[in-house]
């Protein structure tokens, strides 16, 4: 039998100790890969765990092929396995493979300013299965990673450059033009006002019932946006005051007909 079976149980071995350098190489040429498309360390970690236990399973079941042991037992055991623990975690997984995917296709980042499931805020921590949103008002906000992944996420920050819109109502009987000269000029001597990649434009948007309502549109870094949008609010309110704009507001005008028979 140590005849027979020695030079098995030597190939075997040596096959394990070439198989678990060899996946330590490839793991670390993962793991260098993902370092180069900057993914989340804690993502990093796992991932590099799991295709490093997966690989030497590999290289197991290839031994024991080698030593004429049984493997589709074991393999069949190993699936069985995984389904029970799949159908008691279901829905921890789906957090889970939420998390991949956000951590993966990077939708948001820490740092950004969303809004989801009726909550907005800025995103504190990405975790493998919760993400973590402060609100403005200083409230923690834990959202389950499978509701971000598979709903609708409105992220404010991810561009570079957004866009102000403003709708400001004025008197009928009011001079348009006048009214687009004054913000004009408010807008030219603003410095957070970008030219690209619009210029910024105002226009008669339309007629309403108790006003005639101008719209307001320009560009600016998403950082300047809210000191940009507070501006013209405050700035537009006052120069229309001091220049007798009249800025309308909800009106009904109500009109009584007699009828001369009934009054007789």
């Amino acid at each position: 039998l140590a005849t027979g079976y020695a030079p098995k149980i030597l190939g075997a071995i040596l096959v394990v100790i070439a198989g678990f350098w060899l996946v330590g190489k490839v793991v670390r040429l993962i793991d260098k890969g993902f370092e180069k498309r900057d993914f989340n360390p804690t993502l990093r970690l796992f991932l590099k765990n799991i295709f490093s236990v997966a690989l030497k399973i590999v290289v197991l079941v290839t031994v024991m092929g080698m030593l004429d042991i049984a493997t589709t037992p074991i393999i069949a055991s190993l699936g069985a396995v995984g389904l029970a623990i799949g159908l008691a975690l279901q829905g921890t997984l789906q957090n889970f493979a939420g998390g991949i995917i956000i951590l993966v296709l990077k939708p948001f980042r820490v740092g950004d300013f969303i809004e989801a499931e009726g909550n907005m805020g800025v995103v504190n921590e990405i975790q493998l299965f919760n993400t973590v949103v402060l609100t403005l008002d200083n409230k923690t906000v834990v959202f389950p990673n499978s509701k971000l992944s598979g709903n609708v996420v409105v992220n404010y920050t991810a561009q570079k450059l957004r866009r102000v819109d403003l709708t400001l109502g004025i008197g009928y009987g009011a001079d348009v033009e006048h009214v687009r000269g004054l913000i004009v000029n408010l807008i030219e001597n603003n410095k957070l006002v970008l030219h690209q990649p619009e210029a910024p434009f105002v226009g008669l948007h339309e007629m309403a019932d108790s006003s005639v309502n101008l719209t307001l549109r320009v560009w600016t870094k998403t950082e300047d946006y809210w000191e940009l949008y507070f501006y013209l609010n405050e700035a537009v309110y006052n120069q229309f005051n001091k220049q007798g704009v009249t800025i309308p507001f909800p009106q009904l005008d109500i009109h009584i007909k007699q009828d001369e028979k009934v009054l007789q």
